[in-house]
């Protein structure tokens, strides 16, 4: 559900009708969109109001910014919060027209209420612009489609979206903007910057590993999407925006890498080893240069040939002084690296050029580079169309509550139904448990609210100059103190700005109150209802889900991956069950991140009910199968000898069943016991032969620990959020 201010559920007990402490950053950020917010509504409000006397052009000059700037989470700064609202104003207009038409009765109104709710619910999916406008186009909605029915009065309803939107683009532009915030590409291009100095320095020696890796761990840890501002990460379903996440992602996965060797690797670095930590350092640095802009994109053509060159080359050299084995493991690491490093420069190329096709490039990997932004948006959208997707349920639970609770206010004649839905929209959340929490705060905001109202509504009569010198001090106090004080504040408030607001357009009594008590109560109820009936769990059970089937997906593509890695090839009947399975293993992958980002808005729970599952390591997993996929099988000339094979054959099956183990949530926990290489088999194979043999004992090891992390080592642990 949308929301603003204080985490969905953060009530809990009396002490959180008092506002909470908020960091200075997030006051002062309330307080100047507060004085945005404010100023747009007034500007439009009063002259509409006192000199023109058009009561429905006023009431949407007044709506239209409070909507788009304090109910809806734009994304970004200034500029870009102003072309968000602009780009919403044509769909805005209509569904106002849509609305002021279905108001004709009221079952017509309720059907495309439930049809406006889960089509903009599921189509903010395709990115953080549309998500920060849905919440806005929600609300222009159920404002229209609410009695009186009066076409005749769309021209002012439309003239009011034009000035209210005006407004709030100037406002948000002009008026105390929202700082510049640190944009994700710049922090991938920060990490791909420490990445270079960090290969530089490596075969060089001088620097403490430890320290080393942990900076680079520190670096990966700053390209989650939770470290980063609302609106910033690139979630967006246009290729570009896929591109840079996907850029995202394996930058991570190479400074986490480049944690690894960093202590094991110990100068002088072996010759090709030395040349590829060189190279990759130029190419490190030139794609930071890329998304900084300050040259165009290279590709991945050179890293791809600098990898295929050290994959013919690297090896044991005869005067080798260490463990053989040893080296193999680094140089696999290194190669492992290398890999990612391609990834990177690839999606870069994609992210900051023209688009281009990817030769010698999976085409799962890269799939978007060639496809449309239409096509895109409805890939994104047909990945949530089934009932295991949060992104679907929270459709369903919010089109049905809002159809709910306008069925409900056009049948009982609610006197200001809207709020009625309203009520339902601000209040719902994602668990019934932080529904009702929410929900019994709002209640006491709102009695509390009404009574203040009330007795304001009594003592001023009909004294309009009263209301229009106090709903100015109002909206900055409602709006500076709701959005962090909580919903029994946010509610409260609010309910005094609507009086000061409605006593100017029309004559009103101390009735208003208590109609307001009634709406947003009948609205709080539905949203309740509708949270104890449509997965009320939330997404810790969506969670635990989506990460069963991914394991489940990718646990046949780790066999497909050493049987081609260890024979050169896959049987034939085999390639269409590994294709199948490749895209499904993708679409969970997809669909579990999705469940990921759902669970991250909502409360930890009190105790963890799921057995402790990091989650993170469960998508590590996943993600680390789907580039082995793609990158393990190198080319070989020289088959495995039987011992070797068999082991191959015994490691995989540990790690599958470890895999299928770790499916069954809540698990007690996932021991993995990968067996050491056979004694003596390095000895017996060349080269490039020995170098791929570890390449895949590496892996799976990597696999392994990333199955242990998930769900703990024979018990659980506690994961991370």
């Amino acid at each position: 559900m949308w929301h603003r201010g204080r985490p969905e559920g953060h009530a809990r007990s009396w002490r959180t009708l008092l506002p909470t402490p908020s960091s200075r950053a997030e006051s002062v950020g309330a307080a100047r969109r507060a004085v945005r917010v404010t100023v747009a509504a007034v500007a439009g409000f009063y002259p509409a109001v006192h000199l023109l006397d058009r009561p429905v052009f006023a009431l949407y000059t007044l709506f239209i910014p409070v909507a788009f700037g304090l109910l809806s989470p734009l994304p970004g700064a200034g500029r870009r919060r102003a072309g968000s609202v602009l780009r919403a104003v044509p769909a805005a207009a209509a569904l106002i027209t849509l609305g002021t038409y279905l108001a004709a009765a009221t079952w017509s109104a309720t059907l495309g209420m439930l049809l406006v709710g889960f089509v903009l619910v599921t189509g903010a999916s395709i990115g953080p612009r549309a998500t920060g406008v849905a919440p806005a186009l929600q609300l222009c909605y159920i404002l229209a489609c609410f009695p009186p029915y009066a076409p005749g009065t769309l021209g002012d309803r439309l003239a009011g979206l034009a000035v209210g939107a005006t407004l709030t683009m100037l406002c948000e532009w002009l008026l105390l903007p929202e700082p510049e915030q640190t944009s994700y590409r710049s922090r991938v291009a920060d990490g791909l910057g420490l990445a270079a100095r960090t290969l530089r320095d490596l075969p060089r020696g001088g620097a403490d590993g430890r320290e080393t890796a942990e900076r680079l761990r520190a670096a990966g840890r700053e390209l989650r999407f939770s470290r980063t501002a609302a609106g910033c990460p690139p979630t967006g379903a246009g290729a570009r925006d896929r591109a840079l996440a996907q850029a995202g992602y394996a930058t991570r996965r190479f400074l986490d890498l480049l944690a690894v060797l960093a202590p094991l690797l110990r100068p002088p670095a072996d010759l090709p080893s030395a040349m590829l930590l060189r190279g990759l350092a130029t190419a490190c640095a030139d794609e930071a240069a890329a998304l900084r802009g300050t040259r165009p994109p290279s590709g991945p053509e050179r890293v791809e040939e600098m990898i295929a060159q050290y994959a013919a080359v690297r090896g044991v050299p005869p005067d080798l002084r260490e463990d053989p084995h040893a080296l193999l493991r680094r140089q696999s690491t290194l190669l492992a690296a290398a890999v990612s490093a391609v990834t990177v420069s690839a999606a870069v190329a994609l992210a900051t050029g023209p688009r281009r096709s990817m030769p010698g490039l999976p085409l799962e990997q890269f799939w978007y580079a060639g496809a449309s932004t239409p096509r895109l948006w409805w890939v994104r959208i047909a990945d949530h169309l089934t009932p295991r997707s949060v992104v679907f349920q929270n459709a369903v639970r919010t089109a049905s509550g809002l159809a709910l609770a306008r069925l409900v206010a056009g049948s009982l004649d609610l006197s200001h139904g809207f709020w009625v839905l309203l009520g339902m929209l601000t209040l719902g959340r994602t668990t019934a448990g932080a529904t009702w929490s929410a929900v019994r705060s709002a209640a006491v905001g709102t009695l509390v609210g009404s009574l203040a109202a009330g007795a304001l509504l009594i003592s001023a009569g009909d004294v309009t100059e009263v209301y229009a010198a106090l709903l100015v001090p109002m909206m900055l106090v409602a709006f500076s103190v709701g959005p962090v004080g909580g919903p029994a504040w946010g509610q409260g408030l609010f309910t005094l700005v609507v009086s000061t607001a409605f006593a100017q357009i029309a004559p009103v009594t101390w009735e208003l109150a208590a109609a307001r008590i009634v709406d947003v109560l009948t609205g709080s109820a539905i949203g309740l209802v509708c949270g104890l009936l449509a997965w009320p769990a939330g997404a810790p059970g969506e969670m635990r889900r989506s990460a069963a089937a991914l394991f489940r997906a990718t646990a046949p593509l780790i066999r497909v991956t050493v049987e081609r890695a260890a024979t050169g090839h896959s049987a034939p009947d085999t390639r269409a069950d590994a294709a199948a399975a490749l895209r499904r293993a993708m679409r969970y992958w997809r669909t579990a991140h999705a469940s990921y980002a759902q669970l991250r808005t909502e409360p930890p729970p009190r105790r963890a009910a799921d057995g402790g599952a990091d989650w993170l390591a469960a998508l590590n997993h996943g993600s680390r199968v789907l580039v082995g996929t793609y990158w393990l099988p190198w080319s070989r000339a020289t088959a495995w000898p039987s011992d070797a094979a068999s082991w191959a054959r015994e490691a995989t099956d540990e790690v599958v069943s470890a895999t299928l183990r770790a499916a069954h949530f809540p698990a007690d926990g996932v021991t993995v016991r990968v067996a050491p290489l056979p004694p003596g088999v390095l000895t017996r194979l060349p080269a490039p032969s020995v170098s791929h043999l570890v390449d895949v004992e590496v892996w799976l090891h990597a696999l392994a620990s990333d199955l242990t992390a998930a769900v703990g080592p024979g018990g659980t642990v506690e994961g991370s959020r």
